[in-house]
């Protein structure tokens, strides 16, 4: 049996590897922790120059990104709504949320929010790769949690016979700002 211990990093591409290293450090305060390049794909053995890095974004979790300049120009999904793919983050509370809000736009990023999802609120915004970022601040209870997890696997099973949204957790975005 696979015993998954936490997640050892995600990694998604970008268009200038030390632009987003820059754009992280400013506007995210993560750390650059590693760096690798190569010539050659260590898994494929492809001949395909890189640049892979990491950044610290707390608590032991790490966000990294390739730079792969002999691939054609970085696209998105067109069959995929912007708002599908994204990278949640976590902060303290709302206030470290609202603060985070405040810091973006003064340093001119477009933030959508305050959203609130009922457990949580969120702001939403765009690095310079064209990736969704989530800040997110946890607003719920113990109880709230134990009933989303209690009515998940209802919600799933509904929905592979529906494909309509099933109503167990439509408290969530019926609740006041």
């Amino acid at each position: 049996m696979i015993n998954v211990k936490r997640l050892h990093h995600v990694a998604y591409r970008c268009k200038d590897a030390k632009e987003t290293v820059d754009w992280y450090q400013k506007h995210l305060n993560m750390t650059l922790t590693v760096a690798i390049a190569e010539n050659e794909v260590p898994s494929t053995k492809a001949p395909d120059p890189y640049m892979h890095i990491f950044l610290d974004a707390g608590m032991g979790n790490i966000l990294a990104f390739f730079e792969i300049p002999n691939s054609p120009a970085m696209g998105r999904d067109e069959n995929t709504p912007q708002w599908v793919q994204h990278i949640a983050l976590e902060v303290e509370n709302v206030d470290a949320l609202v603060a985070a809000k405040n810091d973006l736009q003064a340093q001119g990023v477009e933030v959508l929010g305050p959203v609130n999802h009922g457990v949580f609120k969120s702001i939403y915004f765009f690095d310079p790769n064209g990736h969704r970022l989530e800040l997110a601040a946890n607003t719920g209870t113990a109880e709230q949690y134990a009933e989303l997890q209690r009515v998940a696997p209802l919600m799933v099973e509904e929905w592979s016979l529906t494909k309509k949204a099933p109503n167990h957790a439509a408290w969530l975005h019926q609740q006041d700002d």
